[in-house]
């Protein structure tokens, strides 16, 4: 690990601190408890095995945008896919997507700078499918809470460029590998071949946005992939037996998701239950009712996938030890 990648470690850990401080402020840890203790395991369980369900959505959402360079079967994905989330889970600086790209490159032979696109893409799909919930859900329901109102200020402008320029690289790809011919001819001779290259593997990674077929099914699986997660938080909340509309609870997915864009300790930890609490406080839910939420939605999100993903890991003959050197795996593909 660099020295840069050191700081930004500690600075995620830094700010995950700050969130936790803020969303465990003036607190009652024994009420918190009976709160839990009181929750509807079974309603738990359920919407634990039910998030697992939708990562089947993700992976068929990577199948779209990964179509037209490899088809990669569904369930090999499916398993990518959650070793992807479970290095997030428990490693910094996002090792389990570079992890996700060098196994299917090793497995599929797909270009590592492909699938890095590809990856992209779905981050910026994501941002706009929960940008869309929350400014719908802030048009209809009576929430203006500074934090909920900045993170669409900061997140609207930033997703909304990414996918402007993605669709100008996906829709004309003469035009943009053009452009880029003509920028790396003033670049020396081997940068200009190396970005050359890189550029052209970009382009070529966007080709699920040019056919209707798999634009379509981005599009779709994107918005129907976080409506049925949001049905996690919907069973978790009925375990606790709160009262919350699906309006509010695709807010809550919005908010929480779009808030992961703040640099943080793995999982998220803190800025989750931060943001959380914010958004369930300002609906009318008590603060004791919020953070008890909190910490148990976090749970049921983070350890089934986290678990399975290792699981998976381990099935091709792999350890944690490749998460951590996950850098060094993509350094010995190039």
């Amino acid at each position: 690990m660099t020295s840069r990648q050191r700081l930004l470690v500690i600075a995620g850990l830094l700010i995950s601190v700050v969130f936790l401080v803020l969303a465990f402020r003036d607190l009652k840890p024994l009420e918190v408890v009976t709160y839990i203790r009181n929750a509807d395991i079974g309603l738990l369980i359920v919407a634990a095995g039910w998030y697992l369900i939708t990562r089947l959505v993700t992976s068929l959402r990577w199948w779209f945008l990964l179509r037209t360079t490899r088809s990669v079967p569904l369930w090999d994905l499916l398993q990518l896919v959650c070793i992807g989330y479970m290095g997030n889970n428990i490693y910094p600086l996002r090792a389990g997507e570079v992890l996700r790209i060098v196994l299917v490159k090793r497995e599929h032979d797909v270009p590592m700078m492909r699938t890095t696109t590809v990856i992209l893409a779905e981050r910026v799909f994501d941002g706009i499918v929960l940008l869309t919930f929350v400014v719908v859900a802030l048009l209809s329901l009576n929430v203006g809470t500074p934090e909920v109102r900045s993170v669409v200020t900061i997140a609207a402008p930033v997703f909304g460029a990414a996918l402007l320029v993605f669709f100008a690289l996906a829709l004309s790809p003469r035009l943009s590998s053009n452009i880029l011919g003509w920028f790396t001819t003033k670049l020396p001779g081997a940068l200009g071949g190396r970005i050359q290259a890189l550029g052209e593997h970009v382009i070529a990674g966007l080709g699920g946005l040019r056919t209707p077929l798999d634009l379509l099914g981005t599009v779709f699986t994107s918005y129907a992939n976080w409506m049925l997660e949001a049905l996690t938080f919907s069973l978790v909340a009925q375990a606790f037996g709160m009262p919350l509309d699906y309006l509010s609870v695709l807010l809550l997915v919005g908010v929480v998701n779009l808030a992961g864009l703040i640099p943080a300790s793995p999982g998220q930890f803190g800025v989750f239950e931060g943001f959380t609490r914010v958004v369930l406080t300002g609906i009318g839910v008590a603060v004791t009712e919020a953070t008890a939420y909190a910490l148990v939605v976090h749970i049921v999100i983070w350890l089934p996938v986290t678990v399975l993903g290792f699981i998976f890991l381990a099935r091709k003959g792999l350890g944690l030890a490749a998460v951590t050197k996950a850098e060094q795996l993509v350094r010995q593909e190039e």
